[in-house]
């Protein structure tokens, strides 16, 4: 609750001219690649926030929005996994820090840092993307490799040839001028 707050207070708290850009679709995948059964699922009820003023980016993702191909392998992931109803939001909050102007038109790769938030844990993470920016549209998208240890979620030993260690996680978002 507190990100959807601090997202709410982000495009609040800046003036009409000010360049933010809110997000109008959004696509969070991940894949689990395990010996045997492959895990993905699909979020399109994700949140984004991007200022352009100082590359502030703010991503609220809701745990219990991805959907996934069997519906034991959604109700596994929120109760036993994501523990959703304990932790509803996952998250990300930090900067642009490389390759992006902003002011021009144009595809850039760019560098994001900032604070990751899965599961109640919060780590320090940096990942490469890519930015188009065409008028008063934004598109990002990234992909990164997510270690389910690092963020205490627990796969039973029993499941270990089900569900990999390491998730691929996939980013897109289209971003409008607010």
């Amino acid at each position: 609750m507190k990100l959807l707050v601090l997202l709410i207070s982000i495009v609040l708290s800046v003036s009409l001219n000010s360049q933010v850009y809110k997000q109008t679709s959004s696509e969070v995948h991940f894949f689990s690649e395990a010996p045997l059964e492959n895990i993905e699922a699909l979020n399109k009820d994700s949140k984004a926030v991007l200022r352009t003023k100082d590359s502030a980016l703010v991503v609220v993702i809701t745990n219990l929005a991805f959907r996934f191909e069997k519906p034991l392998m959604e109700e596994h992931f929120n109760e036993n996994y994501m523990e959703s109803e304990t932790y509803p939001y996952s998250s990300f909050k930090g900067k642009v820090v490389s390759g992006m102007d902003f002011s021009e038109d144009g595809t850039y790769e760019v560098e994001v840092k900032g604070m990751f938030e899965v599961h109640g844990v919060k780590e320090e993470k940096s990942f490469k993307g890519m930015i188009s920016k065409s008028g008063n549209i934004i598109r990002f998208s990234a992909s990164f490799t997510m270690h389910l240890e690092d963020y205490k979620i627990k796969v039973p030993r029993m499941y270990v040839k089900n569900i990999a260690e390491d998730v691929k996680v996939d980013l897109k978002f289209e971003l409008r001028k607010a």
